[in-house]
């Protein structure tokens, strides 16, 4: 069940802009034990909410790597989004209607801080283990660098720890099609949504890849030459899929989060950022991913201290972090026991 914390103070943002009060909604599964030792925070992407067993199958689960019987697992919506924390449709209280373009802008760290805040309210001094996917690994890779000493052990699949010229030249691409739009701008919670659903099938190509497209998009063969073909309707489905769940100044907003994205700025650079990170790490890329090429992951784990890596062998590109629950299972469950 969703939970709402609310910090009733201000709360200042990287870039200059403040947040004259902060509610964040989070998800809790399982039970803190008496000695408080087993929680594990989830920080998760783009367009997911805190709800993990809704958007990662088969891992909040018996026998799975958020056993809710072995440990007490934490996510929070992240700062901008759609599903209940402060984001573009909150409230301003200084107007008393919804921010929708002037919310402020907001950083991976500001992020970062925010869940800080809540793990503080909740007590949890001490993380067993912080586990981030893409954004999420944004998030995670930023909070234990902030705050090496709360974590355990640290988990990253398919992410980094600065952003990639070719990553935030794809938010570009989506940010271009959502202006587009010509209602993005106005005061209303459905603005820009034709934009926003261009923006979505835009990034899906990233997201699954050609190799994943050509495995699961295929047409019959022998189909009508003026048949509607099945890529055609599955960019069309995503795109509206989005529309139902999510808004486009909430997307805007992640993206341009996205792209600020460098563990090192203010910090001496990377490699010392990194530096910081003494515990034992697992970093794990999936073979067809372009978003987050195993290059690029094996890469992160060299300037880790103590990082061991893995790859998982996924035809369906970055999404195979949500999908290949199965490996990771495999991979996970020992690292966190051990």
């Amino acid at each position: 069940m969703i939970q709402y914390y609310r910090h009733n103070e201000p709360f200042e943002l990287e870039l200059g802009g403040t947040l004259p009060e902060l509610v964040i909604a989070y998800h809790t599964y399982g039970t803190l034990n008496a000695a408080r030792d087993n929680a594990v925070w989830v920080c998760h992407a783009l367009t997911a909410n805190s709800d993990v067993a809704d958007w990662w199958p088969h891992t909040v689960e018996a026998d799975a790597f958020l056993d809710p019987d072995r440990y007490f697992t934490v996510c929070a919506n992240i700062l901008g989004s759609h599903y209940g924390t402060t984001g573009p449709l909150s409230t301003n209280p200084a107007s008393g209607e919804p921010y929708y373009g002037d919310f402020p802008a907001i950083t991976i760290r500001d992020m970062a801080r925010a869940h800080a805040l809540l793990a503080d309210h909740l007590g949890l001094d001490r993380i067993k283990v912080l586990v981030g996917s893409s954004v999420g690994g944004f998030q995670a890779v930023e909070w234990a660098v902030e705050q090496p000493e709360r974590f355990e052990k640290l988990i990253l699949i398919a992410t980094d720890a600065k952003a990639s010229p070719w990553s935030i030249a794809v938010d570009e691409t989506q940010r271009m099609a959502i202006r587009a739009d010509a209602t993005f701008g106005q005061r209303r919670p459905d603005a820009g949504m034709a934009g926003m659903a261009a923006a979505r099938a835009i990034g899906l190509l990233t997201y699954r890849g050609p190799l994943g497209y050509n495995s699961t998009q295929q047409d019959p063969d022998g189909l009508p030459a003026d048949a509607l073909r099945r890529p055609v309707t599955y960019q069309r489905h995503q795109g509206d899929k989005l529309c139902k769940r999510y808004n486009a100044y909430s997307y805007v907003t992640i993206l341009d989060a996205f792209d600020t994205h460098d563990a090192g700025r203010g910090r001496g650079g990377l490699d010392a950022a990194l530096a910081r990170l003494a515990m034992p790490a697992l970093v794990i890329a999936i073979t067809t991913d372009i978003i987050f090429t195993p290059a690029e992951m094996r890469a992160l784990a060299a300037r880790l201290p103590r990082a061991h890596y893995e790859e998982i062998a996924s035809d369906l590109g970055h999404d195979g972090f949500l999908t290949e629950h199965r490996r990771l299972n495999q991979l996970l469950i020992p690292f966190i026991q051990q």
